[in-house]
């Protein structure tokens, strides 16, 4: 069995960080945990519980997050996909991996933030060197388990759904992405891209439809952001098995490197021409 932790990492202690859990057998992957923050995926391990509360921001702890996805999984966790700039050196500036990635996929609306030594700062170099010392080391060129993996959604999003550019799906931008529509109208907008990206991801991971399940429509912003934290993180699960069936490339050096799916790959993966 291959277990792979995905987790959408807030650059801040203050905002939750969603998490996903996806596992296989002879190859036959599964989504089987999703939840909008550390302590959902802890509790879920501990109690069996799907936690609807609202989610709280907290800092990973390397070997607490490994040991319940483990526990979930049956098996140990094999890869770490985190979406947050990782890198073997402290991070003061924009990286040849965030350089790299803007001149591929910034035509596509996918360049990357800018990160400093403040945002992520030390959230950053705190996790990677807890899943350093739990034995995930940064992995920036070669595929090896256990190991440690930065990706990206957005490019992953575009590679995924073969799409043109950067899809609308985060909650907190419907106005910029729909700015002559009515509050009503945007938000079943975002519904549908959500419904469209599931749906993708379901081909890709069985399972995703049942664990993925939008919120009400009526629900308030916070459970909006929560959904769309635990649907990152599934991504961020996506892109690791890519990575594990060799379907993805690094962007960037021996210092970082932001891993990418790659379209040919994926079509070769999938037995398309």
């Amino acid at each position: 069995m291959t277990t792979i932790l995905g987790i959408d990492a807030a650059w801040t202690a203050t905002q939750p960080s969603g998490v996903a859990v996806v596992s296989s057998t002879a190859c036959n992957w599964r989504l089987i945990f999703a939840g909008s923050s550390y302590r959902h995926l802890l509790a879920h391990a501990d109690e069996g519980l799907i936690s609807a509360s609202r989610p709280c921001g907290s800092v990973a702890e390397a070997e607490a997050l490994l040991a319940a996805a483990g526990k979930i999984a049956g098996a140990p966790v094999d890869l770490v996909a985190v979406d947050m700039p990782l890198s073997l050196e402290p991070i003061t500036a924009r990286r040849v991996s965030d350089n790299l990635v803007s001149a591929a996929y910034g035509a596509r609306h996918c360049s990357t933030h800018t990160p400093s030594a403040i945002r992520p700062g030390k959230i950053s170099d705190d996790l990677r060197s807890g899943f350093e010392r739990c034995g995930y080391g940064l992995l920036t060129k070669e595929v090896g388990a256990p190991g440690l993996l930065e990706v990206y959604p957005h490019p992953a999003l575009v590679e995924l759904m073969r799409a043109e550019k950067r899809l609308p799906y985060k909650q907190g931008k419907t106005r910029n992405y729909w700015p002559m529509e009515n509050p009503a109208s945007r938000r079943n907008k975002l519904f549908e891209t959500w419904r469209t990206i599931v749906a993708c991801l379901d081909q890709e991971i069985p399972g995703a439809s049942e664990v993925l399940q939008l919120p009400p429509l009526e629900s308030p912003s916070w459970q909006l952001k929560a959904f769309e934290d635990m649907l990152d993180a599934a991504i961020c699960a996506w892109v690791g098995i890519c990575v594990f069936e060799g379907a993805a490339v690094p962007f960037g050096d021996d210092i970082s490197a932001i891993w990418i799916p790659h379209s040919e790959l994926l079509a070769s993966r999938r037995g398309l021409p």
